[in-house]
């Protein structure tokens, strides 16, 4: 049974969302700070974290950093905000999607089933390697290296570049999304360009000037060969 640990300060979301995700049959545990919520998690290991982003005594994109810092686990952060500020923030710090309050019960269920199924596969990935250039995934040991240099991504990050690394072809913001999230209820698609501008950040000579992940314009991003 997977665990699920669900931060907000706000008990009666906190109880609504545990409720649904007991009703599906996981196990969930609840915290109502940031500081509750760490100390769950050093405890014992998770499935996944539903974290909401405003806590009372830690910001949950702090809490977020400190999570990813310590562990893989994926993180869902829940929202008032959807400014792409807030979404950079909050992909910076690691996190691996996002849901916009208010949202409906069935949005949230079916984005923390597409997270876990994720992460059941990624644990039985078979022995493969993707190379693009001098870009290469390895996802049996879920690691990237760029140049024969080691490069640290994010869980959804590493998604990104194995599917751009996949296939020859450019893939549209709302491909690459669906297919990283395993879902059509796929954050804004600004959330697309906030994850290539962290990936270019960590495999680019230069973000700025980038050679190696390319904008194809009117369609979306490619992986070049070369």
């Amino acid at each position: 049974m997977s665990r699920i640990l669900v931060v907000d300060d706000e008990e009666a979301i906190c109880d609504a969302v545990a409720y649904s995700l007991r009703s599906e049959g996981l196990d969930v545990e609840t915290r109502t700070d940031g500081a509750a919520a760490l100390e769950a998690l050093g405890d014992a290991p998770f499935d996944l974290v539903v974290l909401d982003v405003m806590l009372a005594d830690i910001s949950g994109v702090e809490v977020c950093r400190r999570m990813r810092a310590a562990s893989d686990v994926p993180i869902l952060m829940l929202t008032a905000r959807d400014a792409e500020a807030d979404l950079v923030l909050g992909f910076e710090a690691g996190a691996d999607d996002y849901v916009t309050k208010p949202f409906s019960m069935r949005e949230l269920v079916s984005r923390v089933r597409a997270i876990l199924r994720r992460r059941e596969r990624d644990r039985w990935a078979p022995e493969v390697e993707l190379v693009a250039g001098d870009v290469v995934v390895d996802l049996l040991r879920h690691e990237a290296s760029v140049a024969g240099r080691p490069v640290s991504l994010t869980p959804i990050e590493f998604r990104l570049l194995a599917l751009l690394a996949s296939d020859d072809r450019a893939f549209s913001r709302r491909e690459l999304l669906e297919s990283a999230w395993e879902t059509t209820f796929v954050p804004d698609e600004r959330a697309c360009d906030v994850h290539i501008a962290n990936l270019r950040r960590k495999i680019e000579d230069d973000a700025a000037n980038p050679r190696r992940l390319l904008t194809v314009r009117s369609v979306g991003y490619r992986l070049t060969r070369s």
